[in-house]
């Protein structure tokens, strides 16, 4: 106990001294604090490429364990979403319609997905509808699936908090995932119609928006009767390669006032009054469009900076000395030579491993293109820094 204060020293009431915290904490918390010439973590975003990689003679299943990555030093709290709705219950996936070699399916999401027969991962889905179409189908279908006191949905919440706590009291910091609300009415609504609807029913965004927040504020104010959350994750992909997907006055109309609610209300309920919340943005395509739009709400963390999109995290660590980086390194590159490899590394590492702030991945999951001998000779370079 802190004589001062009255306050438990646990990780959650207040920080651990960093002499009681995990040694992989540290380092995530070293990498949040923007602390330079510190040793990067070892991790990657993602992979699409352990089937070939294995044909290639990778050794094993799991390549975090090939690789040696690091233990990620925080915890994940879910429940809230990714790139779909957080649906409970979902929907039942069924084949609606057979086309031969193709086959029209409603997924889980309540869309309607064309897929080959026999396939359906690995390449990028063709939706043909979406859940939302109106009100009705809103009210009918969807909007009940969102309910934050479904029995299934706490069960779920309960599932996780003895071994979040456990996190807690090694010092790792606690993330909540969120699906972002562009996302989310996307997932909904679908990318296209979605712009329609914007403009044609507002009200029913709204609606759904109001939804969202409910959701999220009821099963993140559950989780804080146990926890302090470090940081807030948006699964946002708000961006293409041209920019945002719906303009700055849309984002702020429509998405922000809910933000603002729910980062409002979760700062105000955390058991540690004094510890920083990091509200990390998580988009595809060029994102530094939206960089200071977004540190309007308190962006501070942003991944996974797609190279093809015009995204140069070392540009970026330049023009924003503040922000966290995650992603940036050109899966592209990883399928061409080792010397491109090597000339990528040399301009990219040096510089943001001394302005710390960093964890180098590739730019989004290691596509199947990039040779097993190629991603092991990145690696090694890696091990560098």
């Amino acid at each position: 106990m802190n004589p001062e204060t009255t306050v438990p020293i646990d990780g959650i009431r207040s920080l651990l001294p960093r002499n009681q915290m995990s040694e992989t904490a540290k380092k995530r918390r070293d990498f949040y604090a923007i602390k330079p010439n510190q040793p990067f973590i070892k991790q990657e975003f993602g992979f699409y490429c352990i089937e070939e990689w294995k044909k290639q003679g990778m050794p094993g299943e799991n390549p975090s364990e090939v690789f040696s990555y690091d233990r990620p030093g925080k915890y994940d709290l879910a429940e809230l979403g990714w790139c779909e709705a957080a649906f409970e219950p979902l929907f039942d996936v069924k084949v609606l319609e057979d086309r031969g070699e193709l086959e029209l399916v409603q997924d889980n999401a309540g869309r309607s997905v064309l897929y080959f027969k026999g396939r359906r991962n690995g390449f990028m889905p063709e939706y043909e509808g979406h859940p939302v179409k109106d009100k009705k189908t809103w009210n009918e279908n969807v909007k009940w699936r969102l309910d934050p006191k479904t029995p299934t949905r706490t069960e779920n919440a309960q599932k996780k908090i003895f071994s979040a706590v456990a996190a807690a009291k090694e010092g790792e910091m606690i993330t909540q995932r969120v699906i972002g609300g562009y996302m989310y009415l996307r997932s909904l609504i679908g990318p296209v119609d979605l712009m329609y609807m914007l403009y044609d029913d507002p009200e029913l965004i709204h609606d759904c928006m109001k939804t969202w927040l409910e959701l999220a504020d009821n099963i993140i104010s559950f989780h804080q009767k146990f926890l302090t959350i470090d940081e807030l994750f948006f699964g946002e992909d708000i961006c293409y390669n041209g920019g945002p997907l719906i303009s700055p006055d849309m984002i702020r109309e429509f998405l922000f006032p809910y933000y603002q609610q729910l980062i409002s209300n979760l700062k105000s309920r955390q058991l540690d009054k004094n510890r920083h919340l990091y509200f990390h943005l998580d988009t595809d395509g060029d994102a530094p469009t939206v960089f200071e739009l977004y540190k309007e709400i308190g962006m501070d963390v942003t991944s996974p900076l797609e190279v093809a999109s015009g995204c140069d995290v070392v540009a970026i660590g330049k023009q924003y000395p503040e922000l966290v980086l995650s992603g940036g390194f050109d899966k592209r590159i990883l399928a061409r030579t080792k010397e491109d490899i090597d000339r990528e590394v040399d301009r990219i590492f040096p510089t943001m491993y001394k302005r710390g702030g960093y964890l180098p991945t590739c730019d989004h999951g290691v596509p199947a293109e990039v040779p097993y001998e190629n991603y092991v000779h990145y690696r090694k370079r890696c091990e560098e820094f």
